[in-house]
């Protein structure tokens, strides 16, 4: 790890207290954590994880960047699929999980308002203060005038729902489990203390539902003996959490993955798992708990599969955005101001190219109530592939 730049003392003794907590829980637990556990207090220990403090983690001072943050174009095509359903549902909310520095947020409002087609509230369901914090302070300075519309959830919805509920890049941060395949057999990767670091130490899995979610993927021709990865049990209440509140609208899911038969290829026998750290990536979750971003990536097909909702479409990001018209927007900014448009063009780029984030992120589309094509699903949808 002597590529990464080294933390600040402040942030080294953050990190401590963080690492602290976890030794304690694994001593009660006998030793040993299962990785879900582990990732689960690193990234949301409140006050001390990476998401629940106070660290700077989007953007060029951040660890990664994300598509709201590297173009307007991005939300203003989304703005384009949400006007779409809020014009078919005639009334309607925009729900917005993990909304990260809200200006994802500030763009769809800002240009929805133009499309003259605002939701009657913009919801935020972010569970970590900080974060809250920052939300407000960015959608106070971009969208004054649509403040007022915007409000925060500790929770989901009682019912009803209708109109529709974002999540860019909030599955990838869900708690996973890591395990090894071994002729039939199944071990669950845990975490212990090895000294004051934490290291891998593998036993067989015994908890009832990991056994029977791996057990569904026995047929798979990728889980070789040896083969290693994750699996996300989270990813099935939370969509059914979400498929019982919405009475009419579309769930717009936004991550980097990939469909099943991909996701647990034989090339790809190590797993998916990877951690962000200054705009770089590595493969070792123990590096300074609570400052550096663990994630998986998404099996699609669990997604399609968990969701007890119509899936509407599924595609990749490029596809996804040229739907949207991504290419008029950009036209919209030239020839006239060249600057506006070289910088816009550039942008267009990271978000569309396949070595950018054109073919590794995936956008698909749940829904319940809908018959109008959704917008960004109309041009080129895989959904054969799930």
């Amino acid at each position: 790890m002597h590529d990464l730049p080294a933390p600040s003392a402040q942030a080294l003794a953050h990190s401590e207290r963080l690492a602290d907590l976890i030794r304690r829980e694994i001593r009660a637990g006998g030793g040993a954590l299962p990785f879900s556990r582990y990732m689960e207090l690193c990234l949301y220990s409140p006050g001390l994880g990476y998401y629940s403090a106070g660290s700077q983690k989007f953007g060029a001072a951040g660890d990664f960047v994300t598509a709201p943050e590297i173009s307007t174009l991005f939300g203003r095509c989304l703005a384009r699929t949400c006007s779409g359903v809020l014009a078919e549902l005639g009334r309607g909310d925009i729900l917005e999980f993990g909304a990260g520095t809200g200006t994802l947020a500030a763009t769809l409002l800002a240009e929805l308002e133009g499309l003259g087609r605002l939701p009657e509230q913009y919801l935020i369901l972010e569970r970590s203060g900080e974060l809250r914090n920052r939300q407000r302070e960015t959608l106070r300075r971009m969208a004054p005038r649509l403040f007022e519309r915007i409000a925060w959830l500790d929770g989901l919805p009682e019912g009803g729902f209708r109109g529709v509920l974002l999540a860019n890049e909030v599955l990838d941060a869900m708690p996973v489990e890591r395990f090894r395949w071994n002729d039939g057999g199944i071990e669950r990767f845990h975490v212990e203390c090895q000294g004051d670091a934490f290291g891998w130490c593998v036993r067989e899995a015994h908890d009832a539902d990991l056994v029977a979610a791996i057990r569904r993927l026995e047929n798979d021709p990728g889980l070789l003996p040896g083969y290693v990865s994750e699996i996300n049990l989270l990813l099935s209440p939370w969509l059914q959490g979400i498929a019982g509140v919405l009475e009419r609208g579309l769930l717009l899911l936004v991550d980097y993955g990939y469909p099943r038969r991909e996701y647990y290829h034989p090339q790809r026998r190590g797993g998916t798992l990877m951690c962000h750290y200054r705009h770089r990536a590595h493969e070792n979750p123990f590096l300074w708990p609570g400052l550096q971003d663990i994630t998986a990536h998404v099996d699609f097909t669990a997604v399609a599969a968990a969701a007890e909702l119509d899936v509407l479409g599924y595609t990749n990001q490029a596809y996804f955005l040229l739907d949207c018209g991504l290419d008029g927007l950009l036209q919209a900014a030239g020839p006239t101001d060249s600057v506006s448009y070289l910088r816009q063009a550039q942008e267009a780029k990271s978000l569309i190219l396949p070595g950018e984030m054109g073919e590794r992120f995936k956008c698909i589309g749940l829904g319940r109530g809908l018959e109008d094509p959704v917008p960004g699903f109309r041009g080129h949808d895989f959904r054969y592939r799930l």
